[in-house]
């Protein structure tokens, strides 16, 4: 029961979180707690496989996934301040990692094969980082499941008599949450629900014959999802055709999809945006003060682009040398793992807050603009998700900063006060300038050439909100700009797509400072 509808908090507004890359470092926390409950907190030995031709091969290390997968295992979430200890808490555990590159036959760049050891049970468990924090799980034990960390999963394991036990369950849940798979050596039956399972179900359910194990699995993302959703759009064209005679602008209209999707209230929605505007204030506060971290290439220059700025020193840019500042702020404050918001990606981290909360602060704009501006950015991010995707392993860095940037087009139009028409024009015209932009970081860390990218993202989502809000025609409707930047991205080599295999991640200096910085890390 694969969910079909992207949340804005699960897959476009969000994880808050440290470290240098969503799609590696968060989604790898996510794997490693939903590891740790299927050995029901009980691991003493763990081997992981990365395929040599995808990109955690050559980035698992520098770009989070250890530290992330770790953290995990000991059951700490993303924005833990322990997270770069995770190594050693590990150890002091008893848990001993052993990481691999051996060919697993992987079908996605992001994929973790994970065999799980105690004395008392060995799982393996196969699962894939989606891109922006969000994972799958896809085998567990031979088995082909699709567990996403959006329900209560109970995992029951057994011999044979499987059809007794469902008929025991149909009492107590629907039928639609069980599903039933097949392996070679045993079955699986998996329970998907909006709840913990009643212990007391659970000790009859022990006690039955051919029950092997019972696994229960808990959620590792914000919003819930339910058998059957229905949400109002998924499309530009059916927003637009939901609007008519309506006249409500966009950040309306992602409440009403939230609501839907996500069966939460308008109060709830707003509140846990709130939140997210305070978090990125916070990021952007932290960086403008100054950070240190060693494994970096780039020391702490918001404060001089600050300086300078203030001294009327730059070149007179108005609102953008605010929003530059906060892009870089937020951007230095992840590259030292201060706290975040990854909005679609920590990669492109630093754009809806360099756009949002700069030309807010610009302007005089209270919070609660802000939190409407972050909501239609949410809702064109949900029309990017399903249609795309936001990893830049598959589609370059156009699905991460560049898929910001179309997100805070439509954000500075709300801002503006412009209407729904308006929004998805600037997204359409900012989409249309990023086509094929790739992903090639020095270094392996997430800063060269990302923190110019964001900069750019930004500076891309000003001049298209201001065409749009001057009725510029973008031609192409979102729909169709959304599908063929798809196109574009799958086209991109894969040596440009986040695998360290091209471009400037294998000039002469980024090798060289690569080195260093490996070299600077043992010492």
């Amino acid at each position: 029961m694969k969910q079909l509808f992207p949340s804005i908090f699960n897959d476009v507004i969000g994880p808050v979180m440290r470290g240098p890359s969503s799609s590696h470092c968060a989604a790898a926390v996510r794997i490693g707690r939903l590891a740790k409950d299927l050995m029901g907190g009980k691991i003493r030995e763990v081997l992981v496989q990365f395929d040599p031709n995808g990109s955690l091969a050559s980035t698992h290390e520098s770009q989070g996934s250890d530290l992330g997968l770790f953290a995990g295992l000991l059951g700490w979430d993303m924005d833990d301040d322990r997270l770069v200890d995770a190594p050693a808490a590990l150890w002091e555990a008893g848990i001993s990692v052993r990481i691999e590159i051996a060919d697993i036959g992987a079908q996605h760049p992001n994929t973790y094969k994970l065999t799980l050891k105690h004395p008392e049970t060995v799982h393996h468990m196969t699962a894939v980082s989606t891109g922006g924090g969000m994972v799958e799980v896809v085998d567990i034990d031979g088995i082909a499941v699709c567990i996403c960390g959006d329900f209560f999963e109970t995992l029951i394991f057994v011999e044979s008599a499987e059809q007794e036990i469902i008929e025991h369950l149909k009492q107590y849940v629907k039928e639609e949450q069980i599903l039933f798979y097949r392996g070679e050596r045993k079955k699986l039956i998996e329970i998907k629900s909006q709840h913990d399972l009643d212990d007391r179900l659970l000790r009859e359910l022990k006690s039955m014959r051919n029950v092997i194990e019972i696994a229960r699995l808990k959620p590792v993302m914000p919003i819930l999802s339910r058998p059957n959703i229905k949400v109002p759009f998924i499309t530009c064209k059916e927003i637009l055709d939901y609007n008519k005679q309506k006249e409500k602008q966009l950040w309306e209209l992602a409440i009403l999809y939230e609501r839907a999707r996500g069966d939460v209230s308008e109060a709830d929605i707003l509140e846990k945006m709130g939140t997210i505007v305070d978090v990125m204030r916070n990021s952007v506060t932290r960086g403008i003060a100054g950070t240190r971290w060693e494994d970096r290439i780039l020391g702490y220059q918001c404060g001089s682009f600050k300086k300078n700025m203030e001294n009327r020193k730059l070149l007179e840019a108005g609102m953008l040398n605010t929003m530059i500042l906060y892009a870089a702020a937020t951007m230095e404050a992840k590259s030292a793992m201060g706290v975040i918001v990854a909005a679609p990606t920590a990669g492109s981290c630093g754009v809806l807050p360099g756009a949002c909360l700069g030309a807010a602060d610009f302007l005089n704009l209270p919070r609660e603009d802000i939190v409407k501006a972050l909501l239609a950015a949410g809702m064109i991010g949900v029309f990017i998700s399903e249609h795309s995707t936001f990893a830049a392993e598959l589609c370059g860095c156009q699905a991460e900063c560049g898929a910001g940037s179309g997100m805070a087009a439509a954000a500075l139009v709300t801002l503006a006060g412009g209407t729904l028409d308006q929004a998805l024009a600037a997204t359409s015209m900012a989409l249309q300038n990023i086509f094929g932009m790739v992903c090639d970081p020095v270094a392996n860390r997430v800063e060269v050439p990302c923190l110019g990218k964001n900069i750019l993202a930004v500076s891309n989502a000003l001049a298209s909100a201001n065409m749009a809000l001057a009725d510029f025609d973008p031609v192409i409707p979102l729909d169709e700009v959304i599908e063929a930047m798809d196109r574009v991205g799958r086209s991109i080599p894969c040596e440009l797509r986040c695998t360290a295999l091209g471009g400037l991640s294998v000039t002469k200096t980024s090798l060289r400072i690569q080195e260093e910085l490996t070299a600077k890390a043992r010492r």
